[in-house]
């Protein structure tokens, strides 16, 4: 293996520009304490501000770690970069990565696939709507999402038309184009896949907000205490086959590699699928090392393990003769 030849040299690359900048800055300490410095030569970079010393060093990187989540980082854009700096990553490439953060593509991606999705409506900025036709299309209960935003930013539960007014003015704040999808009560659970070829599943993690959340807000998820995780989730093996087999044919549509996880909502006896992350949290409240201690998993042994799934994958550059 090449542990046994020469140290891997390493790049972790956290913080960037999007309004998850504090929790990709936590991921990237958390995986970079963890990495064995017998196995690992590891340097650190901020798109922030290191872009520039990225490209100047990018012969001296023999992979990239990317924990930038949200805009800029899990849309695609600093795999492009990569690319054209032909250092591999671990990861999904660019167009999976686009494709899983807009959530608009992503559910139209899996309704091809077969997988089941929650009604919806799209708008844009600059569309005329009808709040009223809306709550008729849709019901009462809405909850409104930015297209291309991440970790529940500018997500609202509403339920009547004054706070579906509110939610999608402070939901275009966020994004140009906004999805209002008809609200569910039910279990929400996430299930992270592992893998490229072949795919593998950790335990299912159950997601149950305070009573002081109305969801899985961006407060919820990285708040110690605000949140009730519980792994493996408190389902029937029926619906944990299932939510586990819907999240592999996520993967696989969106064209994801070495690891992805998908949010799923159990409602009247079937699963539907929220969204699929790309990179996700790696933090010490994040839900992937947590499936993965369920597991029997170290957190040290996980990173071990997408680092050397990352390395099976083939990805060709562009050489100028």
């Amino acid at each position: 293996m090449i542990f046994s030849m020469k140290k891997l040299r390493l790049a972790v690359i956290a913080g960037g520009f999007s309004g998850e900048r504090e929790v990709s800055l936590k991921s990237g300490d958390a995986v970079e304490r963890c990495l064995d410095p017998d196995k690992y030569e590891v340097s650190r970079y901020d798109p922030r501000d290191g872009l520039a010393l990225l490209l100047e060093d990018r012969e001296k990187i023999d992979l990239a770690f990317v924990l930038l989540h949200g805009k800029y980082g899990e849309d695609g854009s600093i795999q492009g970069f990569l690319d054209l700096l032909q250092i591999p990553y671990v990861g999904s490439g660019v167009l999976a990565s686009a494709m899983a953060l807009n959530k608009k593509v992503a559910k139209d991606i899996y309704r091809f696939a077969g997988l089941r999705v929650i009604e919806d409506v799209c708008l844009t900025v600059h569309q005329a709507f009808s709040v009223d036709q809306i709550l008729k299309n849709l019901g009462p209960s809405t909850v409104v999402k930015p297209v291309s935003e991440g970790s529940s930013l500018g997500v609202a539960v509403c339920h009547d038309a004054e706070s579906l007014e509110k939610g999608l003015e402070q939901a275009f704040m966020f994004d140009e184009e906004v999805l209002v999808e008809r609200f569910v009560r039910g279990t929400e659970v996430t299930c992270c896949v592992l893998g490229n070829d072949v795919l593998s599943t950790l335990p299912l993690v159950e997601i149950v907000p305070s009573a002081e959340y109305a969801f899985f807000d961006y407060k919820a998820k990285y708040t110690p205490g605000a949140t009730t995780e519980i792994c493996p989730a408190r389902v029937s093996a029926r619906f944990t086959e299932e939510a586990q087999s819907a999240a592999k044919r996520a993967h696989r549509a969106l064209g994801c590699r070495v690891w992805s996880r998908t949010d799923m909502m159990i409602h009247n006896g079937d699963v539907y699928l929220l969204e699929t992350n790309t990179i996700p949290g790696m933090t010490e409240t994040s839900l992937v090392p947590l499936a993965a201690k369920a597991a029997g998993i170290s957190f040290p042994q996980f990173v071990d393990r997408l680092i050397h799934l990352s390395l099976g994958v083939r990805r060709t550059f562009y050489r100028t003769p």
